[in-house]
């Protein structure tokens, strides 16, 4: 079952994608930190809002880990690129 703020990818696999981009999830994650570091809500209100941060910061880092995916795969197909065209010299 796909997290609140997230949903499949529709093809079938377990991949989630999330619903909100990662600057809105950040931006709420913001507000709901805010609130909880406020005080004054009942223990229900916090627990909600302590639920929806925890959701939140996983949407956030899942943008960051496909971030980092494309980041490594684009480093690495340069290197690839950059490469020698023989085999035998290191540099």
């Amino acid at each position: 079952m796909a997290a609140k703020g997230s949903k499949t990818d529709g093809k079938g696999g377990d991949a989630v994608v999330p619903e909100l981009s990662y600057e809105e999830s950040r931006e709420e994650l913001t507000t709901v930190v805010r609130q909880l570091e406020s005080g004054g809500l009942s223990l229900k209100e916090s627990l909600a809002l302590w639920e929806r941060g925890e959701e939140l910061a996983r949407v956030c880092e899942q943008w960051l880990e496909g971030a980092r995916a494309k980041m490594a795969a684009a480093m690495d197909e340069r290197r690839e690129d950059d490469a020698p065209a023989d085999g035998d010299t290191p540099f």
